[in-house]
């Protein structure tokens, strides 16, 4: 690892810091998913899947994670390997960052953390299977994801296949617009709901050519705003599993789950594990689908989005 001009909170890639240099094109990516994500050896398999396809994109894939006190950027495959196989890595979201790199020890970034690192390097897109949103209920529990605050802070285009299935659309999509997120589907007219097609609620505007989405986000920057550009795409039909049957479910199993005292950050890994195991692992399938799918369009929107400079 080298850590070029960057200071001693980082240690970045060499093939990271050299594409920061030349102006290439980069795709920031999260590692609490690789702990806390798909079964071990699914979840290795399916990181180093992903870096396949985004450098098969033309990009250089970036994952972020807190490995002995330092954010690396661009974690190697023995660092991946280390996540995966180490289940109580701990999650870390924004808040948590400097607690975790005062302790020394390892760290799965989430959303936001990954957002507040890839700002801080000028890393243009970032690739995520789902975004945090508002919960189901959160009227009441004001549980609101960190993800969406972090959004409104970094100039970042994040490519998802829309918000967690767990999560009210219709609430997030709201949330969003009062940030001032500008939410895009490519070539869709739904807002996607990870592991569906279709969360039943419309993307504000949707776009079918690439290069005007690459345009819209720079002109979304060039005007002032200092917020994320969110540009949905479901997963593949073939691999999608039925947006009712889901939320059936995660309605059901966040009822259990308050009942049980879960809440906080325990809440969503509960929730998604107790839904796979409903669904007799389909979810872990469609999972690596929408992950696979997201990483290579926003390889080729960091490629589109360089050449457009």
């Amino acid at each position: 690892m080298s850590v070029g001009n960057y200071d001693e909170l980082f240690s970045v890639s060499s093939e990271v810091s050299d594409a920061l240099a030349e102006g290439a094109p980069i795709v920031a990516l999260e590692s609490s998913g690789v702990v806390h994500g798909l079964p071990y050896p699914l979840n290795l398999d399916t990181a180093l899947d992903i870096d396949k396809t985004i450098r098969a994109g033309g990009a250089v894939p970036a994952r972020i994670g807190i490995v002995d006190g330092r954010l690396v950027v661009g974690m190697s495959e023995s660092q991946v390997e280390m996540f995966a196989s180490t289940p109580d890595v701990p999650k870390i979201g924004n808040r948590d960052i400097g607690v975790a790199l005062a302790a020394g020890g390892h760290g799965g970034t989430t959303v936001s953390a990954t957002l507040a690192a890839a700002g801080r390097l000028g890393i243009e897109i970032f690739a995520v299977a789902g975004i945090g949103g508002v919960h189901f209920g959160a009227e009441q529990s004001f549980d609101i994801s960190a993800d969406l605050v972090e959004f409104s802070r970094h100039r970042i285009a994040v490519v998802c296949a829309g918000a967690k299935s767990l999560l009210d659309p219709a609430l997030t999509l709201e949330y969003l617009e009062t940030l001032g997120v500008p939410v895009v589907g490519y070539q869709c007219d739904d807002f996607p709901a990870y592991y569906s097609v279709s969360s039943g609620k419309p993307n504000p505007r949707r776009m079918d050519d690439l290069r005007e989405v690459a345009r819209a986000a720079r002109l979304h920057w060039q005007v002032g705003n200092g917020s994320s550009f969110l540009v949905t795409h479901p997963i593949h039909g073939e691999d999608a599993l039925p947006a009712d049957e889901i939320y059936d479910l995660v309605r059901a199993k966040h009822k259990e789950a308050v009942a049980a005292g879960v809440s906080g950050q325990s809440m969503t890994p509960y929730i998604l594990g107790q839904v796979g195991a409903m669904t007799s692992g389909r979810t872990a399938a469609a999972n690596r689908s929408v992950l696979l799918s997201t990483s290579a369009l926003a390889a080729d929107l960091a490629v589109t989005m360089k050449a457009s400079t």
